[in-house]
């Protein structure tokens, strides 16, 4: 029997709008430390690679010195506090829901690959009532590698039970776009997350401005697999 086809995405900024949460901790964050929040426009260029990049991103952006112990310290506040309300604010995108539904009932299977810790990942998406949906969630530390190494991707896919060649990656960014190119997978952007460049740019196979086109999308790239 053929392994099922397998849609893999990414957590924050594509399945997710978790914008919201993030920089509201990072808002806290700051003031502790004397500094002026960051706009969400600003937040949302810094977010993409984890909550210590994040933070680090923040602080470089402030012009803020820090040595790796301080860094390792906000970062277990930040997580702390992130964690008691990491679903406050955050919503899943608009089309989400009908998109995996329609997807499952074709027969796909469903994992996460992201650069949040996978702790956090797991609380997120039981709290928003989407972890059932996910055969895998493979987090910043499931794996010794993570984006853009292509073992974080192709480990997901392994984890859903399922086969590279039908296989499709979904992010927002420039590491999930390279992650998939160095995994050999095809891959569709979403116009509406968090990236540094236009998502026009990102050289995806696919650019999506809204869920509802996601399973054509799909369907045209795993058809020219």
């Amino acid at each position: 029997m053929s392994a099922p086809p397998i849609a893999v995405f990414d957590l924050d900024g594509t399945l997710v709008d978790t914008l919201p949460d993030l920089i509201d901790v990072l808002a806290d964050t700051l003031a502790g430390l004397g500094l002026p929040p960051l706009t969400v426009a600003e937040g949302r260029r810094l977010v993409g690679a984890g909550i210590k990049p994040l933070i680090a991103r923040a602080l470089a952006e402030l012009g803020r010195d820090t040595d790796p112990a301080e860094l390792e310290r906000i970062y277990d506040d930040y997580v702390e506090a992130y964690a008691a309300r990491i679903s406050r604010l955050s919503r899943p995108f608009p089309g989400v829901i009908a998109a995996l539904d329609r997807l499952e009932a074709e027969g796909f299977r469903f994992a996460v690959c992201t650069n949040k810790v996978t702790a956090l990942s797991v609380k997120l998406l039981t709290e928003l009532e989407l972890i059932d949906r996910f055969a895998m969630v493979a987090g910043y530390d499931t794996f010794p590698v993570r984006k853009p190494d292509p073992g974080h991707l192709l480990g997901a896919i392994a984890g859903a039970g399922g086969d590279p060649r039908r296989a499709v990656m979904v992010g927002d960014s420039k590491t999930d776009v390279a992650t998939a190119r160095n995994a050999a997978l095809p891959v569709v952007a979403v116009s509406f997350g968090y990236t540094d460049v236009p998502p026009q740019a990102l050289g995806a196979d696919r650019l999506i401005d809204h869920y509802d086109a996601l399973p054509q999308a799909i369907a045209e790239l795993l058809s020219k697999a």
